[in-house]
């Protein structure tokens, strides 16, 4: 399994907009020269996080993006979903059912449900107030988002 640029940049996006979170809505532009991503790719990943409702926007000259809720309520997992659809590192546990005719004899298919549960229990019980606070250990060092 590997996360595309649109996830990565998805939750990259999102810890900017909790990170920099004011109260004010938050200028695509700004994100962008912080992030180091066009807006053109900003606005396209903005869009599909609008829609779900993690982000709320507003247009105009004092327009911009904040998140909907807190910190805590998104996961790592719920973005990543949302932007990449399943994380399953093979294509037969991407449904609630495993239609693979193999399935019975598949020798492997025990270390590929580990693999699973271990992803999703990573990005599930992180949120981006933990993430955060990753953050706020390395002010003063070298870091990015």
């Amino acid at each position: 399994m590997k996360i595309s640029t649109k996830g990565r940049y998805a939750l990259r996006l999102m810890l900017d907009l909790a990170i920099n979170n004011t109260g004010e809505f938050i200028p695509l532009k700004l994100v962008s020269e912080r992030q180091d991503i066009s807006v053109k790719y900003l606005e396209q990943i903005i869009t599909v996080l609008v829609k779900a409702g993690y982000v709320r926007g507003l247009r105009g000259s004092k327009g911009g993006y904040k998140l909907a809720g807190k910190p805590e309520d998104y996961t790592v997992g719920m973005i990543l979903r949302l932007t990449e659809g399943s994380l399953a590192p093979v294509a037969c546990l991407e449904g609630d059912t495993n239609y693979c005719e193999r399935a019975d004899e598949c020798i492997t298919l025990g270390l590929w449900k580990e693999l699973y549960e271990a992803i999703n229990n990573v990005v599930d019980n992180t949120t981006l107030a933990d993430l955060i606070e990753r953050y706020n250990d390395k002010i003063g060092n070298d870091y990015c988002i």
